[in-house]
C-alpha cells in the first residue's frame, strides 16, 4: 500500500538502447515499380471501360438495320424496274403468247440501273439469264463492267489497322452462319432460290456470303403483266458501302475509347498515387518504429486529407506516441525497480559480510534481524512490483461493469471499523446521493484504490483520530473524498506522491514497511476509469494544516 512515507530516493540514470532491427525479407514494396494496389484500380477501371467499349463496337443492331433498309431499296427499285420492263418489253405472238424481248429488255435494265450501284439480272420464265447489268453487249462481245470498291485508306499504319479490323470481323459468328453465294459462268434461275420464288409469283430477299467474305444483298420480284408471270428480276448488292459506314462509326467508338483509355489511366493512376503513395510512406514510417530508430513525429502527417487515410495517420501517429510512452514507463519502472531492489541488497549484503566475521552472539542476533527485515522488505517490495507489472494488462483485458460505490465504501468502513481498536482512528463514512451512486468499472481494482486510501489515512491519523470519508453524486460526477488528522503532505509533493516509489514514513514506523507504489497504481486505476485522484492538505481558519485531504473523481453510470 502506497504511503506518504520519507524521501523519495532518485532513479538510477539509464540510457536507452535501440534494439536491433529485424529485417523482414518479405518487405519488397519498396522495390516494387507500379504498386499492387495501383495494378487493381487500373485493372478494375480499364475492364469496365473496355466492356463498354466492346458493346459498343459491336454495333450489330446498327449493321442490321442498314442491311435492312438496303434490302427494302433494292426490293423497291426490283416493283418500278420489272413494272416497266413489264409494261415496255413485252412481246405478243400470233397464238397471243407474252414473251420478254431480249435486246430491249437488256437496254432498259442498263437504263434502269445506271444511276445506282445495283447490278440486275432478268431471268426468263424458262430459267434463261436475258439480262445482265455487269454485261455490256457491242459488235466485239459482252464487257463486264466492274463496280469500283470503297475507298480505301492512305497511311499505310491505316491499312494495317483496317486490315486487321476486317480479319476480326470476318471472324463473327454471324458471318459464319450466312449461306453461300456462288455464281455460276452460266447462270440459270436454278441456280438461285430466291429467283425460283420470284418466278413462283412471290418477291424474295436474302443475304448470303461470298468468296470474298463480303455480304451479298439479294432481292427479287416477278416481272408481270395482267398477273402473269413472265420472268424474274434479281437485283443485288455488296454490303461494301454498309461495312464501311460501320467501320467508319467503329473507328469514331475507337478515338473516343482512346481518349477515354487514356483519361481513366492518368486519373487511376491519380486516384492510385493519393492512395498507395500515402499507405507505402506510413508502412516505411512503421517499419522504422518498429525497428526502434523512429518516433511519432516519424509518421507523415495526413491529417489535412479529412479521409481515411487522414485518419490512418492519425491513429498511427497517437499510436506510436503510446507506444514510445510505455516504452520510456517500462524503462523507467525497470530503473526504479532495480535501484529500489539495490538497496535492501546492499543492505542485506553488508549484514552477511559483517555477521561472517563477527563473534559476539548478541551483535549477531541483531544482524540477524536486520538480515531478516531485508528479506521481508524484498519479499513485499517483489510482490508489489509483481502486482504493478499485471496491472497495464488486467485494466485492458477486463470489462467495465456497473459498480455500487455506496454499497462498496460501507463494506469497507465496516471492515475497518470491524478489525480497528480503540487505540486506532476512527472511520466516518457520509454518501449524498438519493438515487445511489453507481460508477462503471472493476470492482476489485476500485477496491483496491480506496483500501488504499484508508490505509494511508490511518497511518498519518494520531491515535483517537477520525477518518472521514464522503461520497456524492453531482452533475454525471461520483465524488469520493478521504480525509485525516495527520500532519498533512508537504506543499513540495502535493503531485509527486502518486509517483513510484515515492516514500514518507509517519513517526514511529519503521523503514521499508511499505513499497511506494499504493498511490501510483491508485492513480493508474482511477485513470483507466476515465477519472482523477488529486491531493490537497485541509487547513483550519487561521491556516494550520490540519490534515491531508485526497478526492477521487468518476464518471457516473
Amino acid at each position: 500500500m502506497a504511503l506518504r512515507a520519507g524521501e523519495r530516493l532518485a532513479p538510477a540514470s539509464t540510457e536507452r538502447q535501440a534494439p536491433a532491427r529485424r529485417v523482414d525479407p518479405d518487405r519488397r514494396r519498396r522495390a516494387r515499380l507500379v504498386s499492387p494496389l495501383t495494378r487493381r484500380i487500373l485493372t478494375v477501371n480499364i475492364v469496365a471501360l473496355g466492356i463498354l467499349f466492346g458493346g459498343l463496337l459491336y454495333l450489330g443492331q446498327y449493321e442490321d438495320g442498314l442491311i435492312e433498309a438496303e434490302l427494302d431499296a433494292l426490293t423497291i427499285q426490283g416493283e418500278i424496274f420489272a413494272g416497266a420492263i413489264g409494261q415496255g418489253a413485252v412481246a405478243t405472238g400470233p397464238d397471243g403468247t407474252q414473251s420478254l424481248l431480249s435486246i430491249i429488255s437488256r437496254q432498259m435494265l442498263r437504263r434502269l440501273v445506271e444511276p445506282t450501284r445495283t447490278r440486275a439480272r432478268l431471268f426468263a420464265a424458262d430459267g434463261r439469264l436475258i439480262a445482265d447489268s455487269r454485261f455490256l453487249r457491242g459488235q466485239g462481245g459482252a464487257v463486264e463492267v466492274e463496280i469500283l470498291p470503297p475507298p480505301q485508306p492512305d497511311g499505310s499504319l491505316e491499312r494495317v489497322v483496317v486490315r486487321f479490323y476486317e480479319t476480326v470481323i470476318d471472324l463473327l459468328p454471324e458471318r459464319l452462319s450466312l449461306p453461300p453465294y456462288h455464281e455460276r459462268a452460266a447462270q440459270r434461275a436454278e441456280d438461285y432460290e430466291a429467283v425460283t420464288t420470284a418466278l413462283s409469283g412471290e418477291p424474295s430477299r436474302s443475304l448470303q456470303l461470298a468468296s470474298t467474305g463480303q455480304k451479298v444483298l439479294i432481292a427479287t420480284v416477278p416481272v408481270q403483266r395482267f398477273k402473269k408471270v413472265l420472268g424474274a428480276l434479281m437485283l443485288s448488292t455488296g454490303s461494301g458501302e454498309i461495312e464501311f459506314t460501320v467501320r467508319e462509326v467503329r473507328f469514331g467508338i475507337l478515338k473516343v475509347f482512346a481518349i477515354a483509355l487514356a483519361v481513366t489511366v492518368l486519373l487511376s493512376i491519380y486516384l492510385a498515387g493519393t492512395i498507395a503513395r500515402p499507405v507505402r510512406r506510413l508502412a516505411a514510417a512503421a517499419d522504422l518504429v518498429r525497428g526502434g530508430q523512429g518516433t511519432s513525429e516519424s509518421i507523415p502527417d495526413f491529417t489535412h486529407r479529412r479521409d481515411e487515410i487522414g485518419d490512418l495517420s492519425i491513429a498511427l501517429r497517437g499510436m506510436t506516441e503510446a507506444l514510445w510512452q510505455r516504452l520510456e514507463a517500462v524503462e523507467s519502472f525497470a530503473a526504479d525497480v532495480a535501484h529500489e531492489i539495490k538497496n535492501p541488497l546492499t543492505s542485506l549484503q553488508s549484514a552477511v559480510e559483517t555477521a561472517a566475521r563477527v563473534s559476539d552472539p548478541e551483535q549477531q542476533r541483531k544482524l540477524m534481524s536486520i538480515i531478516q527485515e531485508d528479506v521481508k522488505r524484498l519479499d513485499r517490495l517483489i510482490s508489489d512490483i509483481s502486482g504493478a507489472s499485471r496491472l497495464d494488462a488486467e485494466l485492458a483485458r477486463a470489462a467495465m461493469e456497473p459498480v455500487d460505490l455506496g454499497r462498496l465504501l460501507s463494506a469497507l468502513a465496516q471492515v475497518h471499523e470491524s478489525t480497528s481498536t480503540n487505540a486506532q482512528p476512527h472511520l466516518e463514512l457520509k454518501t449524498v446521493s438519493p438515487d445511489g451512486i453507481r460508477v462503471d468499472g472493476i470492482e476489485g481494482r476500485l477496491v483496491q484504490v480506496f483500501q488504499n486510501l484508508i490505509s494511508n489515512a490511518f497511518s498519518f491519523s494520531p491515535p483517537g483520530g477520525v477518518v472521514r470519508m464522503t461520497a456524492a453524486r453531482d452533475n454525471g460526477v461520483v465524488e469520493v473524498t478521504v480525509d485525516d488528522d495527520g500532519p498533512g503532505i508537504p506543499e513540495d509533493n502535493l503531485d509527486s506522491i502518486f509517483d513510484r516509489f515515492y516514500t514518507e514514513r509517519p513517526d514511529g514506523e519503521a523503514f521499508g514497511t511499505h513499497s511506494g507504489l499504493g498511490l501510483c497504481i491508485s492513480r493508474q486505476i482511477v485513470e483507466a476509469h476515465g477519472g482523477t485522484i488529486v491531493a490537497s492538505n485541509r487547513r483550519t481558519e487561521n491556516g494550520r494544516v490540519a490534515g491531508a485531504h485526497f478526492e477521487v473523481r468518476l464518471p457516473a453510470s
